[in-house]
């Protein structure tokens, strides 16, 4: 059973630390060789989860001296059909990693936890394609492609899902709707170009804009990620409603 997933703290009036960027630290600055770019294949063995609890705790140990609650991912941005498919994982394979990533997390919950220093546990939904290209799906097509991860983290502790590097309204609208309908708060983390505007050009507000009308605003709040906070700062001085959307920050520094 979830633990905060009918009541998130972090929408109350909190701060919450997160991870800076699994992918792209273990391959960078550790050397690994991620196939598609996917970490989620890792936790077939002791060795990769190893490497993804050092990842981990790195963060969960700032977090707990800082007083800070944090909202802890699953390394599962590749683990959906298509990246799936070309690592060699089918339906039935995909489904129990996205199953055992939760499994995973919350024992690092277990150990790192205290009181007033909540640990939410967050299914990590990634982009069908290349999370700086832009896709062409329709709504409908995103929410029926993404539907079997979501149903799958939702039947898991996960607390809520993360819609990572989103670059089209699109497959927005389609992730949120496919976590409405299976009862999954669901954040919305876009990524910004130099310009400030998605690979389609569509900029900040209007994506947020576009994707609170076709959801009802479903989604619990919105995020920016892999942008330098220069990309968008003059955005989000404006202190119009859409920018008030804006919950969290992944920025490069």
């Amino acid at each position: 059973m979830a633990k905060y997933r009918s009541q998130l703290p972090q929408i109350i009036d909190s701060l919450f630390l997160a991870d800076g960027g699994l992918e792209t630290t273990l391959v960078f600055h550790e050397g690994l060789d991620l196939p598609c770019f996917a970490s989620f294949p890792l936790l077939d063995d002791d060795d990769g989860r190893a490497k993804l609890s050092k990842y981990y705790e790195a963060y969960l140990r700032i977090a707990r001296d800082s007083g800070l609650s944090f909202i802890l991912d699953t390394p599962t941005w590749r683990a959906n059909p298509d990246w799936g498919r070309e690592l060699g994982y089918d339906a039935a394979a995909l489904s129990d990693v996205n199953r055992r990533s939760v499994a995973y997390i919350s024992t690092l919950r277990d150990s790192w936890e205290r009181p007033g220093q909540e640990i939410l546990l967050n299914g990590v939904i990634g982009p069908r394609g290349d999370g700086y290209k832009a896709g062409r799906m329709t709504a409908e097509e995103a929410e029926d492609y993404h539907a079997l991860q979501i149903s799958v983290l939702a039947e898991t502790e996960a607390d809520m899902v993360s819609a990572v590097t989103m670059n089209t309204v699109e497959e927005a609208i389609g992730i949120a709707r496919a976590a409405k309908s299976n009862g999954m708060p669901c954040v919305v983390s876009f990524t910004a170009a130099t310009d400030g505007r998605l690979a389609t050009g569509t900029s900040l507000r209007e994506a947020i804009e576009e994707t609170d009308a076709a959801t009802d605003g479903s989604p619990i709040y919105y995020m920016i990620n892999c942008a330098h906070p220069s990309h968008f700062e003059d955005a989000l001085a404006r202190g119009e409603h859409w920018a008030m959307r804006i919950g969290g920050l992944r920025a490069n520094a």
